[in-house]
């Protein structure tokens, strides 16, 4: 309050003195009797105090509020109340120097309320009638949500075929009205903030606008959003340049195709979801994986995976086939297979080395041996029976036709010139050997048995111990033979080695127990005599028995001679 405010109320400064004096108690001191501390009671409260404003409604930012409060009593003490509760002053607020007036310089929509003031005396307080503030404001930015579930902001995704229930919101008092403005232009007056579209399709697709207005502030605001219509999706599909591909040749792209647009990618390696590296790279939006260098193990499966929040939709899984090899060749041989570096065999045994190495495609396998021109293929070599052109480097060399690379290894082999012969063949020779023996010695004493029982050759001066001569004056020749006696003719030369016969002497001649003499050469005859004329009459008495007979060899004898 001004000095004018003085100048017209003068009483008001003499009450305030009143107050001022009233409230004052003298020292303790002073107090001489218990009676001077006693309250007056025959003293009245004070009267109700009345409040006004220079304006019930007032709009934030705009408007500036002063209230009063007005009271007959002289000696009390102006208090503010706000809503019930004692009103705490800020730097918008100005309080006169009596208490009686407060001004809200700039209007907030948090001043609104109800106001009250307060007389207190020493003892006692009225307080005046409640006045209610109404302050207008708004509307301030507008935030249209959609339904719950579906994310909202400058631009929100719908799904096809869905219904959607679009929310404008917006601090404003009194409530505004709405206007809805659709992406082809059309406008939908209302009077919520509430929109509702059902089946949304692809002609929803767009900006949406929301008016919002405030007959009080007389303030519009506008809102919009962006909506994409979504798709139901369908399948995508893994496509890469090759499904065979060679180790470290590279890089390899993978792409994942879908008609689609505004969606989002996710690659799984054999199921599991992939961890973008160095080797494994995505492009900036997730649609080509790029595999740096290709490894053995990068043949997958690989899949692509599209979705949106209302759908999703992954593709058939995409195996790789990474050719490699061959790498670390080796010569196994035995069982179980170990690979050896040197191999002994017996001779004449058989011998099976195999070849193996790590390739895709399988490798195909070559064999060399040192002191042989041929060369064999396959992954097994075997050589039947071991000799000494055996010996020497064996090499099997591995080639992949796809990768272009080939690798070898080598063996030694040695050949032992002792026989690999079982213990039950050695056994089985011993015996043989002992059975040829065994017949051999007894065919030889068969044969000298037989050649003891043959009669000895006579000798030239006596007859045969043997031969028994027959009483007649001719002897009979006797002959251990199944051929008849043939001619022995002049005109056909003496045969080698002959065996002479000589006619048996009488048995008186040389006693049976006497020994006969050594066997001398009969003489030399002509070849007319030893073959004389033949003869009709019976010739059994006309032979004599040859000694040491030959087969097949006859002489006839003439008794005469």
């Amino acid at each position: 309050m001004g000095p004018a405010d003085s100048r017209s109320h003068p009483w008001r400064g003499i009450l305030l003195s009143a107050s001022l004096l009233t409230a004052w108690s003298p020292p303790a001191a002073a107090q001489l009797t218990p009676s001077a501390i006693l309250p007056d009671t025959t003293s009245k409260s004070p009267d109700k105090p009345t409040i006004s404003v220079t304006q019930s409604t007032a709009t934030e930012y705009k408007d500036r509020v002063t209230f009063y409060c007005d009271t007959t009593e002289l000696h009390v003490t102006i208090r503010w109340v706000f809503q019930n509760q004692s009103l705490v002053l800020n730097e918008r607020m100005q309080l006169s120097t009596d208490g009686k007036t407060i001004t809200i310089l700039t209007v907030q929509r948090e001043d609104s309320g109800t106001y009250q003031c307060e007389a207190w005396d020493a003892l006692e307080f009225q307080s005046s009638d409640a006045i209610f503030l109404e302050v207008n404001y708004g509307p301030d930015l507008i935030e249209i949500k959609l339904d719950s579930g579906i994310p909202s902001g400058e631009v929100v995704e719908v799904l096809e075929g869905s219904t959607v229930n679009f929310q404008a919101e917006a601090q404003s008092h009194p409530d505004p009205t709405y206007s809805w403005i659709f992406p082809n232009n059309s406008i939908l007056s209302s009077t919520t903030g509430t929109l509702t579209i059902d089946a949304v399709s692809r002609e929803h697709e767009g900006m949406f606008r929301c008016l919002v207005y405030n007959s009080a502030t007389l303030l519009t605001r506008l809102g919009a959003l962006r909506v994409h219509v979504l798709e139901n999706l369908t399948k995508p599909q893994v496509e890469a340049p090759s499904l065979d591909l060679v180790e470290t040749v590279g890089p390899v792209n993978l792409t994942c195709q879908t008609a689609h647009q505004r969606v989002a990618v996710q690659w799984f390696v054999s199921d599991q979801p992939l961890l973008p590296s160095e080797h494994l790279a995505l492009s900036d939006d997730n649609m080509t994986l790029v595999i740096h260098s290709p490894r053995r193990d990068d043949m997958g499966p690989y899949s692509c995976e599209i979705w949106h929040w209302g759908s999703r939709a992954r593709s058939d899984p995409l195996t790789l086939t990474i050719n490699y090899g061959p790498d670390g060749v080796e010569i196994t041989s035995g069982s179980p297979p170990a690979v050896v570096g040197t191999v002994q065999g017996k001779l004449n045994s058989s011998l099976t080395l195999q070849c193996r190495a790590a390739s895709q495609p399988e490798a195909e396998y070559r064999w060399v041996l040192e002191h042989h021109s041929g060369v064999y293929t396959g992954e097994q070599l075997v050589i039947r029976a071991l000799t000494r052109e055996h010996e020497g480097i064996c090499s099997c060399t591995a080639s992949n036709s796809l990768t272009g690379l080939a690798r070898s290894a080598s063996v030694l082999i040695q050949v032992d010139p002792e026989s690999s012969l079982s213990a039950g063949a050695i056994a089985g020779i011993v015996i043989g050997i002992l059975v040829a023996i065994a017949l051999v010695i007894g065919l030889g004493y068969f044969f000298y048995s037989r050649k003891a029982r043959w009669p000895s050759k006579g000798s030239a001066d006596g007859p045969s111990p043997e031969a028994t001569p027959p009483t007649s004056a001719r002897e009979q020749a006797t002959r251990p033979s199944f051929d008849k006696p043939r001619p022995v003719y002049d005109n056909i030369p003496e045969p080698q080695g002959q065996i002479g016969v000589k006619k048996k002497e009488p048995p008186s001649a040389t006693p049976r127990d006497q020994s006969p003499s050594p066997r001398k050469p009969p003489p030399k005859l002509p070849m007319h005599a030893l073959v004389p004329p033949l003869s009709t009459e019976d010739t059994d008495d006309s032979y004599e028995t040859l000694v040491n007979p030959e087969p097949d060899i006859y002489c006839r004898i003439n008794p005469s001679v």
